[in-house]
């Protein structure tokens, strides 16, 4: 009985520890009424290989969600998200271009470099919500870190 409970505490207190304080759209406007922060904003998709791999590998880095919870409001952003978001005083919807296909226009207005969206895309915001840095690639965890350092900078 004793093993049963320290499994199950230990089960518990261990998903506890990995938790990525994820906010919506609507969230950061009022975050940072509260307290200004750069917004990083993962924009991706369900079908891209890359972008899933950053969610189980990058994204599970305990130094990078420390970083990432204390010093930036994390706004994951599926690129094909159907639901109407409230960002920075305006309304962006979803945009379809085909029977089932289509892309939001907060996606394409954050995630578009040289006039196409390529998956993964991080676009990071200042306090003021104006683009400061747009990369699409996979970062691994090292090259993530490095990024984050510079934008304290």
């Amino acid at each position: 009985m004793k093993k049963l409970l320290l499994i199950i505490f230990l089960a518990i207190t261990s998903t506890g520890f990995c938790q990525l304080k994820q906010h919506s759209f609507e969230e950061v406007d009022s975050l940072q009424q509260i307290q200004k922060k750069k917004i990083i904003v993962f924009i991706h998709t369900n079908w891209c290989h890359f972008c899933q791999r950053m969610k189980q590998t990058t994204f599970k880095n305990q130094e990078i969600i420390d970083k990432l919870n204390s010093d930036f409001y994390f706004v994951d952003l599926n690129a094909e998200e159907k639901r109407d978001i409230n960002f920075n005083n305006q309304i962006f919807k979803y945009k379809p271009s085909g029977n089932n296909v289509g892309v939001h226009e907060l996606a394409l207005q954050l995630g578009t470099i040289k006039n196409q969206i390529v998956y993964p895309v991080l676009c990071v915001l200042n306090e003021k919500k104006e683009i400061l840095l747009q990369y699409n690639n996979y970062l691994n965890s090292k090259d993530f870190k490095l990024l984050l350092e510079k934008l304290e900078e």
